[in-house]
């Protein structure tokens, strides 16, 4: 199947460099399995019960990307995932998210994009700061 990225969309509200935090940061993915599968090392693997091949999603750690104050409300490559047998349909995004203030720098950690929004204060700009209407879609790379 190849390449398969994870654009991101929201609407940040006095902040940037949106990312998710650590090597063992969870994508919550739902796919979609092909009859054809290939072998190797992979972040996921399934065994097709038809076919008894191994299907693999592979997060190709190199491409993960924040999403920035500049891309406001744009599509963005967030992250790509090398696909064999399966291809992803859905992200839920959940905690395990960091971001900065635009004017601060202040760190926020832990963001929990579960509900599609975000909001905080940030006490050093004495300003809100949020994100809202976050919103996906996968395209092949």
């Amino acid at each position: 199947m190849g390449k398969i990225a994870l654009q991101l969309k929201a609407t940040l509200e006095n902040v940037t460099n949106l990312r998710p935090v650590g090597e063992d940061f969870r994508w919550y993915l739902r796919d979609s399995v092909a009859l054809k599968g290939g072998r190797g090392s992979a972040s996921m693997v399934q065994k097709c019960k038809l076919c008894a091949r191994e299907n693999s999603i592979e997060i190709l750690s190199s491409t993960i990307k924040s999403y920035n104050a500049e891309d406001n409300e744009k599509f963005k490559t967030i992250v790509e995932f090398e696909c064999r047998g399966l291809e992803p349909v859905d992200f839920q995004p959940q905690a395990g998210f960091a971001a900065e203030g635009v004017e601060s720098g202040t760190i926020f950690s832990d963001i929990n994009l579960q509900e599609k929004d975000w909001t905080d204060y940030d006490e050093k700009a004495q300003e809100s700061v949020g994100i809202y209407e976050v919103t996906h879609q996968f395209v092949k790379c």
